[in-house]
């Protein structure tokens, strides 16, 4: 007996959070990467935070039960400056993880650096060549807009390099 080198057809969602803007991107990844859906959840300005959490709460919840990724990928949180900037961006990447865990996906957190070396082959690239590069490899006929989406299916798209390279080094 070999090694089944037959790829499964794998679906990933990737989540950009944020409060005001959080970024979605599902990509069905196999021999090709396809898009299927990206966008961003936007909870009104006046709604009180715990209502915007709930707001991207159950965003994800539907796009969990719409899609049904095998996989969700969300861009780890980073320091700021501003400590209350901070634990309001945790917060919202806690409606995702607890949104994941509810419907048993597994989630794999990238820092913004990797996602960005995963599509455009630097860490330090902007958003504008994160865009362009997610339009290229997705053959989408625009760039993805607004950048959260973007950067979204930026994540998405680095999940499926890990994943590829995972299968084709017998880790999975």
């Amino acid at each position: 007996m070999g090694i089944n080198h037959e790829k499964k057809e794998i679906i990933i969602l990737g989540v950009d959070p944020g409060t005001q803007i959080t970024g979605f991107g599902v990509i069905k990844a196999k021999s090709s990467l396809i898009p299927l859906d990206f966008g961003c959840i936007k909870p009104p300005a006046k709604m009180s935070l715990e209502k915007r959490y709930q707001v991207i709460h159950e965003a994800i919840q539907h796009l969990i039960q719409t899609h049904r990724p095998d996989a969700i990928s969300v861009e780890t949180q980073f320091v700021y400056k501003n400590v209350q900037s901070a634990i309001k961006l945790g917060m919202a990447r806690g409606m995702i993880l607890l949104a994941a865990a509810q419907s048993n996906v597994p989630i794999f957190e990238y820092a913004p650096k990797k996602a960005k070396l995963a599509v455009v082959g630097t860490g330090s690239a902007s958003k504008q060549q994160v865009q362009k590069m997610v339009q290229s490899l997705l053959c989408l006929p625009t760039p993805p807009k607004p950048e959260d989406a973007a950067d979204a299916l930026a994540l998405a798209i680095c999940h499926a390099h890990s994943y590829k390279n995972s299968v084709y080094q017998g880790i999975l």
